[in-house]
Parts: C-alpha cells; structure tokens; sequence
C-alpha cells in the first residue's frame, strides 16, 4: 500500500482524516497541529487532498491567520478518489467517505496507531450514495463490530477529572428512540461503559438518565422506567457488583453533578452516565465542556476520537473556526489508547 512509506514501526501514529474539505476541517487540522499542546513525540499522518490542505493554508495565511502549520512539513496520504459527478457538495461527500475508508486501512494495518476523524456532511454521504448515518456506523460495518457505543468524553482543564457521557441509541429521530430501546441494548452499552471507565479506576461509579420526565414519575409522565428500563438496571448491577451504579435517574439532574465536578476540585465525582438517546447526553456535555467535548467510538479494535462538532459551512473559509475540540480530539486518542486495553492489540 502506498501508506506504506509513511511507516515508523517504533512511533505511536495519529491517523486524521480531514472530513468534508468544503467544511472547517481543513483549517482546524493546520490550527491543531501548530499548538504547543500537542506532543512532537508522535507521528502524524494526514488523509485527504494535498492540495486543499496547501490552498487552506494559503488563504488562512492571507486572512491574516498566524498559528497554522505548513501542509508541506506534514506526512499527508491523499488517495485516488473515485470521481462523482459535477455537484460540488456530493463531491466532496464522496471524498470524505473515501478518506475514511482509507484511514481505516491504515490504522488496522498500523499496530501502534489511534484514528481521529474530522466532520462531515451526513447529507453529502446520501448525495453521493454512501447510506450511513455517520461515521460510527461505517467503522462498525468496516471492523466487524457488533457492540458499539457513541461516547462523549471530555478532561477538564480545572481539576483533571474524565466527564464520560455514552449514548444508548445515537443517530435516530425522536420517536423511534422508545422503539430501539431494549433490555438488551441497556445492558450491551453498560457494559461498553463499564468496561471503558475501568481503564481509569477499579470500581467505577456509574449512572443511568431516566428517558422520560422526571424518570416516568412511577408511571404518570411515561411507563418505560416501571415497564422494564428499572429492571434492566437492577439485574445488570446485580451482575456486576463490583460497579456502583444508581439511575435511572430523573434527566433533568442527573448531569447536576458533572457540572459541579467540572469546576470544583472537592466536587464528588463520578465515573460515567448513560443517556437513552442523542440530545440528552450531547447537550450536556456540550453546555458543561463547551469546546473540551470529544467523541470517540467503544467497541473498536483501536481507538477513534472525533470533534464534537459538525462541518460548520457558514464559516468555512472564514478563518474564524475553533481548533480546540480537534486538539482534545487528538490528545484524547492519545491518553486513551495509552490508557486503554485496547493497546497493541489490534
């Protein structure tokens, strides 16, 4: 494989994807990779076009933009794209859904090697004929996955403290998340959770959001709790005793003490939340660790983390975008695969 070149056997390598390039990832990737808070001691390969990622850096250097680093001291692998089509956006979905796979290729070839991925465009991937709801899903299909689980995670730079938020059901609309709901999948995703939050400690704490108000209200504002969703949690701590586990807890608090753990070193901590579907975790963690939020897939043979955000188009080219949530992204991938039993496995 042309990758092949890049290959430094005895250095941990950080494979990023740049995601749909008419969006903000070209710009936060030459931004990440000139911060001081990322280490030189590792490998960094770029997938995606050479020459977007030179053409970025040269107007980001005509905006007036002064911490991005030069596209031609980077190691960028830049596949042959099949072509499609003359619509720019499916294009560059098309593109983007391309880099991926071939990210993909790299880091299950690579031993010693994290995947960070930058957004893309859901609705470019249809365009273009790609039928996946997002990244997750297509890392699942491309790894053999079965079990797999959108964790939100985010270090605070207050006090050090791990803020973990996975979702039960992810990337579905509103009313389909009581019928994806079951028995089995609470279970599947505890133990997704548990089993990440025992790289940090022996016993984690962990706890379940309720999925309707007020956690069902003993069956007054929904009867999912009452039906089967307590008894779900019961029989999964009475198999795990070793896990402090407390829910479902009413929505509306349960993220009441990660805000307070966020900030205050003497706060009471803990270790992890499940949250039954996507805006009940994301908003949270995107409200408590604003631009520290990274998503990362369990599940994997490897570890892969991603910004929190999306393409961001209305300020693409502006040279306005964040970088901070790509930088945790990265130092993430990193502090997690070195932390995670997943290390050299794969």
């Amino acid at each position: 494989m042309k990758f092949q070149k890049y290959m430094d056997k005895k250095k941990f390598k950080i494979v990023i994807t740049v995601g749909d390039e008419s969006g903000i990832g070209p710009e936060i990737i030459l931004k990440a990779l000139s911060s001081k808070e990322l280490s030189r001691e590792f490998d960094y390969l770029i997938v995606g076009s050479k020459k977007i990622l030179q053409d970025t850096f040269m107007h980001l250097k005509f905006l007036g933009v002064k911490d991005i680093i030069d596209p031609n001291y980077l190691q960028i692998e830049d596949p042959e794209v099949p072509f499609e089509g003359l619509n720019p956006k499916s294009s560059f979905g098309n593109a983007s859904f391309h880099y991926l796979l071939e990210a993909i290729k790299i880091v299950q070839e690579y031993p010693c090697s994290a995947l960070v991925t930058g957004p893309i465009c859901k609705k470019s991937w249809f365009m273009s004929g790609h039928n996946f709801s997002g990244q997750t899903e297509v890392l699942a299909e491309s790894c053999g996955a079965r079990n797999v689980g959108m964790l939100f995670t985010a270090k605070s730079p207050f006090t050090g403290w791990r803020f973990n938020t996975l979702l039960a059901t992810s990337h579905i609309a509103l009313s389909d998340v009581p019928k994806k709901l079951t028995y089995k999948l609470i279970h599947s995703k505890l133990d997704l959770l548990s089993e990440f939050c025992s790289n940090y400690t022996k016993f984690p704490n962990l706890k379940v959001a309720g999925l309707n108000p007020h956690a069902g209200e003993e069956g007054l504002l929904g009867t999912e709790e009452i039906d089967w969703i307590n008894n779900a949690v019961k029989t999964w701590r009475d198999k795990n005793k070793s896990i402090n586990l407390l829910g479902p807890i009413p929505p509306d608090t349960c993220w009441n003490s990660s805000a307070k753990a966020w900030r205050d070193k003497e706060a009471e901590t803990h270790d992890g939340i499940l949250a039954m579907y996507h805006d009940q975790g994301l908003i949270p963690m995107k409200v408590i660790a604003l631009n520290y939020s990274v998503n990362t897939t369990l599940g994997l043979p490897f570890v892969r983390t991603s910004p929190d955000h999306g393409t961001a188009f209305d300020i693409a080219g502006k040279g306005i975008a964040q970088s901070q949530s790509m930088i945790e992204a990265i130092k993430t991938a990193i502090d997690l695969t070195r932390n995670s039993t997943l290390f050299n496995t794969h």
